[in-house]
């Protein structure tokens, strides 16, 4: 029989102190996955207005669109818009940064979750910020979408904040809900599989002898992470931007988007523009998650944490 003073712990050397215990990670700043966005869709901005100008009008390939950009509006027309793309990023992807963190916490989505944990997550995050970020994404829309359309018909917005003001002016506050729905659909779908699917395929690849907790993981987890996505959120990408587009009346609906593209086009349109999708949404979600695992270090380094 076991005494207690037997199993009791030796004493320290005199002079020596019981270690601290180890102290509580603190979470990162709520905005950071916002700056890391607005960061990644700088860069890639000449993709995502390429991407969305197909999608919205006559053009057909991705090189010919780039081409009539430059030719009609010079290098500095593949830049077009990005005041809407700035105010999108700061509205909807800070968002769904911040719902994403809180609604693991609701979920119980840990560290090694089950993917069906981290798409609910995904999808509760992606409801919120769809739907919060709805008017920055019509701005982002029709600016980059306006030099594809006849001088007649252009918005000529100078920034993402006349757009607003505009917008509520001209066309009143409900203008701001235009294409809610499918946004909020889009969003869903690419929290659920963007932001889900990189957590998951990276606590995978951790699981494997092959990788460590460092870029070469966050590359090859985030290129998967947008392959997926892209093909996902494919068709609510179209029917948005066509709905968000659209400027006559009754024409915002979204069945009669549907019926129309079906009828000129055949059911294929859900995927028009994957290819420039992909090309732009993949080293956006690249660049998107290795800035924020960058960003998550600047932090720790401040705290004088290390990454656990």
């Amino acid at each position: 029989m076991s005494s207690p003073l037997r199993d009791a712990a030796p004493p320290l050397p005199a002079g020596e102190k019981l270690p601290a215990p180890p102290k509580k990670k603190q979470p990162y700043p709520f905005w950071l996955g916002g700056v890391a966005a607005t960061i990644a869709a700088s860069i890639t901005h000449p993709l995502d207005l390429t991407k969305v100008r197909l999608q919205a009008s006559g053009d057909k390939r991705m090189i010919e669109s780039m081409r009539k950009t430059i030719r009609t509006a010079g290098v500095r027309g593949m830049f077009d818009g990005i005041t809407g793309t700035w105010l999108r990023q700061m509205s909807y992807s800070v968002c769904r940064f911040w719902a994403y963190d809180e609604s693991k916490k609701i979920v119980g989505a840990g560290p090694n979750a089950p993917a069906w944990k981290l798409a609910a997550a995904g999808s509760m995050a992606g409801g919120i910020a769809g739907f919060v970020g709805n008017p920055g994404e019509i701005v982002m829309v029709r600016m980059q979408g306006d030099f594809a359309k006849p001088p007649e018909k252009r918005f000529n917005y100078k920034h993402g904040l006349d757009a607003l003001f505009r917008m509520v002016r001209e066309e009143g506050p409900s203008s701001l809900a235009r294409g809610v729905y499918p946004n909020v659909f889009r969003a869903i779908l690419m929290n659920a599989s963007q932001l889900a699917s990189y957590d998951y395929f990276k606590a995978e690849l951790l699981k494997t002898k092959y990788f460590d907790d460092n870029i070469y993981c966050h590359f090859t987890a985030s290129f998967a992470a947008g392959t997926v996505a892209t093909t996902v959120c494919s068709p609510a990408d179209v029917l948005k931007s066509r709905i968000m587009n659209a400027s006559g009346p009754g024409s915002s609906s979204t069945m009669a988007v549907i019926r129309q593209s079906l009828k000129t086009e055949g059911p294929m349109f859900m995927f028009k523009g994957w290819l420039p999708a992909w090309s732009r949404l993949q080293p956006t979600t690249i660049l998107i998650f290795l800035t924020l695992e960058q960003l998550k270090n600047v932090v720790d380094w401040t705290r004088g944490d290390t990454r656990g």
